[in-house]
């Protein structure tokens, strides 16, 4: 698809409404154009103190130690990117694009331009300069097993944040990547529109783990997708502890080629007023494709939480299962479990358990019997149901994304 067609389809969207969640009004918020342009940095150590722990907490080492690459965009200016590893490439897709004519054919192969207004204002923005995003690439055979680290950062009251990304694992290459989404205590409303499309070439592989560390007044729309061929395998883990305005999301992958491999893991606590509709879909295509969906969902206060899950089978002998669990601590908070399998032939297997329930007062006594206080009793209850096993990850990444779980806990238990 060419430029022009691309245009013509998110002309065609723009007051296209999302299928799912609650609609936002993008004009409410400014573009980047009509900001101040952030200035480069040398290095993240030189980014602003005040910020500094905003980053610790989205996940993001400023002393960059234990990482093979840094990417940082603050508002629509990307301030920081460089690849330490061989193989790795990491930079904005603004220069990526410059750099490459070929990545233009990446641009909209895994998210459809017209699937509602967010995709298509990515499209039509006038001032592409001001998207960026970030273009992370392995090479070839590459084994980078370093992580890979991004910020998408927001400092400015009532800005558009937007970004378009690319992840490419090409064969044979494997990929880790830690993302953090955050934003300055100071800005009480602001909007982040992201797209992501990751591509997984035959036999390489990509863990992408995301800490979102928005406010409550932050809306936030991400649309993204992966299309993995033969062999391929995506991890995908999602955490959210801090409270944010409104949320909708729904990662799809696409299992297109023969034994491709897809898990997504979510971990989600709900609190003040955030309204969150999130999900995850996997499309099993190839034959001997697999796919697992695990989420756990806290609500509490007055948080409204849709939690989807959905596995369509169609390709020989594919495997899916889905595995959706949802706690309340409030009579006033909603949880609403959507697991949906779909099999188009008869040597499949598909399958899914969903359960939303309180915390049993038994649980609770038993642990106060052996000197615990109530409140104590609580927090072991609640961190045991959000202690998700994440797996398949290289040991020193498994303990970052243990370490970044254990911070987000502190937040709220």
């Amino acid at each position: 698809m060419n430029k022009k067609e691309r245009v013509e389809r998110a002309e065609r969207a723009k007051g296209k409404k999302a299928a799912l969640g609650e609609d936002i009004a993008i004009e409410n918020f400014t573009a980047g154009k009509e900001h101040e342009e952030h200035e480069p940095l040398n290095s993240l150590d030189e980014f602003p103190e005040k910020y500094q722990q905003d980053l610790l907490n989205a996940g993001i080492e400023p002393s960059e130690k234990g990482r093979s690459g840094s990417f940082l965009q603050r508002d629509c200016s990307v301030v920081f990117s460089a690849a330490k590893f061989p193989g790795l490439e990491i930079k904005s897709t603004t220069d990526a694009l410059k750099d490459h004519d070929w990545l233009n054919e990446y641009f909209w192969r895994a998210v459809p331009v017209d699937a509602d207004k967010y995709t298509a204002e990515l499209e039509l923005d006038e001032d592409q300069e001001q998207t960026n995003g970030y273009f992370i690439r392995s090479e070839a055979g590459r084994k980078v097993t370093m992580p890979v680290q991004s910020c998408l950062f927001i400092t400015t009251e009532k800005i558009g944040q937007k970004v378009h990304n690319i992840v490419i694992a090409e064969e044979g290459s494997e990929l880790h990547i830690i993302t953090g989404c955050s934003v300055a205590h100071a800005v009480n409303s602001a909007l982040h529109l992201g797209v992501s499309e990751f591509f997984v070439k035959r036999g390489a592989k990509i863990t992408f783990t995301m800490i979102h560390n928005w406010s409550r007044g932050v809306e936030v729309r991400p649309r993204s997708a992966v299309v993995i061929e033969d062999d391929g395998t995506f991890i995908s883990n999602y955490i959210l502890m801090t409270p944010v305005k409104s949320l909708q999301m729904y990662p799809t992958a696409y299992c297109v080629g023969r034994n491709a491999r897809a898990t997504f893991q979510t971990v989600i606590y709900a609190h003040g007023d955030a309204r969150i509709d999130s999900g995850s879909r996997a499309v099993l295509q190839g034959a001997g494709s697999r796919a697992e969906i695990i989420s756990r969902v806290i609500a509490t206060e007055n948080a409204k939480v849709v939690a989807r899950s959905d596995v369509v089978g169609e390709g020989e002998n594919a495997k899916g299962h889905i595995e959706c669990q949802g706690l309340m601590l409030s009579d006033t908070a909603e949880v609403e479990s959507i697991p949906e399998l779909k099999a188009t032939r008869r040597d499949l297997v598909l399958s899914h358990e969903a359960a939303v329930g309180k915390i049993a007062e038994e649980e609770i006594q038993y642990l106060m019997a052996r000197g615990l206080s109530e409140e104590e009793a609580t927090s072991v209850i609640i961190r045991g149901f959000l202690n998700v096993d994440i797996t398949g990850l290289p040991e020193a990444l498994a303990r970052e994304t243990k370490k970044m779980f254990e911070m987000s806990l502190e937040k709220v238990v």
